[in-house]
């Protein structure tokens, strides 16, 4: 596709040429586990087995590398497959820098798995670029930053980060899951790889897990990583593929109302005495406002709340809703919200008195009458 297509128009069309076998519009699915081959392994139709590659597969990373602007794209079975390849792929002695506010899996990732390979992993305020460039040390590899972060919606400057990492020869990932590229463009802010759990909002209906790595380039960190899922086989199955590819076609449109519904709830949590702090970036009153409005063209579908009565007032909120439902993940055309320190494990590090909304496609009257009844059970 021309690369000077409108976001909206590459996520309809990148990958969804018409079949040039019978010209099928919506794409096939390709289940086939092995191809056809010569004799002597020659590859008729450049595919030999499925964990090699496949042709669905190749649609969606095609469409992931356009709608992120990068060179190259590797599918993966889950968002944390994806995370951990990207981190293994850094050879021992390194050092990663994490954000203090990250998603549990990086931080579980960090202590225990990570260290067995050699690999450390140090937390630092990213929000304060300051604090990042003196957390630098020449065994620093990579910075890998998550903006808006799980679940405190904090906002990295990507740019600066960037430029520290350029600085000292270091690699800077993105956990882009929250915003997608529909809201921000991590590789056009100087990310080397972008990491998206594509379950969340790419897939977009809660029916298929997967992740991916978006490469700015098609180099030596592409090749390392597209070997290792060679060899490992950490693939994403055909079908998952093509889920996934359906959703990204409307990933632009979803991702508006997203954002539309999260400044109703956000606004409407803001103005409650029984809340303490409303996390959305979209707020003049968020920490890092400026920065979100700078390098984000919309702010995200995800919203936190922290309540003035703590754990006891959460639950008692997060149980009197009806339109949301109490679940985890996110990103799909349903509301739902999480009590995060009841689900991050013997040791949370989220406040106690901490939901996150994933604030879904209903109407947003409808949306707003649910947080009332919630609001009404803390009275």
């Amino acid at each position: 596709m021309r690369p000077e297509l409108h976001l909206e128009t590459l996520a309809v069309h990148a990958g969804g040429e018409a079949d040039a076998h019978n010209g099928s519009v919506a794409p096939p699915l390709h289940l086939s586990t092995t191809f056809k081959h010569g004799p002597a392994a020659e590859r008729l139709a450049g595919y030999e087995y499925q964990r090699e590659g496949n042709p669905t597969q190749d649609r969606l990373e095609t469409a992931l590398a356009a709608l992120d602007g990068g060179d190259a794209a590797l599918a993966y079975g889950s968002g944390m497959a994806a995370m951990t390849a990207a981190l293994e792929c850094l050879p021992a002695g390194s050092e990663v820098l994490i954000p203090e506010d990250c998603y549990a899996g990086l931080r579980s990732l960090g202590a225990e798995f990570l260290p067995e390979r050699g690999v450390t992993v140090r937390r630092v305020d990213q929000c304060d670029a300051a604090a990042v460039a003196a957390a630098m040390t020449p065994a620093v590899r990579m910075i890998w930053a998550e903006t808006p972060s799980n679940p405190q919606l904090r906002i990295a400057d990507l740019a600066a980060l960037s430029a520290i990492a350029k600085q000292h020869g270091a690699l800077l990932a993105v956990d882009n899951t929250f915003a997608t590229p529909a809201l921000q463009r991590p590789i056009a802010l100087g990310a080397d790889v972008v990491m998206h759990s594509t379950t969340k909002y790419m897939g977009g209906h809660s029916d298929v897990m997967g992740g991916a790595l978006v490469f700015a380039k098609r180099d030596a960190l592409f090749e390392k990583a597209a070997h290792r899922r060679h060899i490992t086989g950490n693939i994403l199955a055909p079908f998952s593929a093509w889920l996934t590819l359906r959703g990204l076609r409307s990933l632009p449109a979803r991702m508006a109302w997203h954002c539309a519904n999260a400044r109703r709830v956000a606004e409407f949590l803001a103005s409650q005495p029984a809340v303490e702090t409303v996390y959305w970036p979209g707020l003049p009153t968020h920490r890092n406002h400026a920065i979100a409005a700078r390098q984000m063209s919309d702010f995200g579908g995800m919203v936190s709340v922290t309540f003035k009565g703590g754990r006891e007032a959460a639950l008692a909120f997060a149980g009197a809703v009806e339109v949301f439902t109490n679940a985890t993940s996110l990103g799909g055309v349903e509301s739902l919200i999480e009590h995060r320190a009841s689900v991050e494990g013997p040791n949370p590090v989220s406040p106690p008195g901490l939901l996150r909304l994933s604030v879904g496609l209903e109407h947003g009257d409808d949306l707003v009458a649910d947080l009332q009844h919630g609001i009404d059970a803390l009275r």
